[in-house]
């Protein structure tokens, strides 16, 4: 069994910047990748980013390319989540998930292609 905790959501300033973090503890990751994934009030989850264990691919949604920056602590098994630009569309509860032992483009942008869910961390981007 996998635990996962997120943390570092708050309240920006459009433009402002933000660094999750995920914390793993119960398990070993070595075989697995990890996602971040958001939901926005009244809509539906969305991938955000995704990393393999080994921090060797990387992948995003179009809409933070260029802003958001996933990457990884294998000795602390924890999993970062850098926000810059933050724009008041990017307002959401933010979950890291660990899950796709076969990594794609599209395995990792897929929510049910995860095992594990943290508990969420909120963001909130004020205009």
């Amino acid at each position: 069994q996998v635990q996962l905790v997120e943390s570092g959501g708050g309240l920006v300033q459009a433009g402002g910047s933000l660094r999750l973090s995920c914390a793993s503890s119960g398990s070993t990751f070595s075989s697995y990748a990890m996602g971040w994934f958001r939901q926005a009030p009244t809509k539906e989850r969305e991938f955000v980013a995704a990393i393999s264990w080994s921090g060797s691919r990387t992948y995003y949604a179009d809409s933070v390319k260029g802003r958001f920056t996933i990457s990884r602590d294998n000795a602390q098994k924890t999993v970062y989540l850098q926000m810059n630009s933050l724009k008041p569309e990017d307002t959401a509860v933010y979950s890291c998930a660990a899950g796709p032992n076969h990594i794609s483009d599209s395995v990792v942008r897929r929510a049910t292609s995860y095992n594990y869910w943290g508990q969420g961390t909120q963001v909130t981007v004020s205009s």
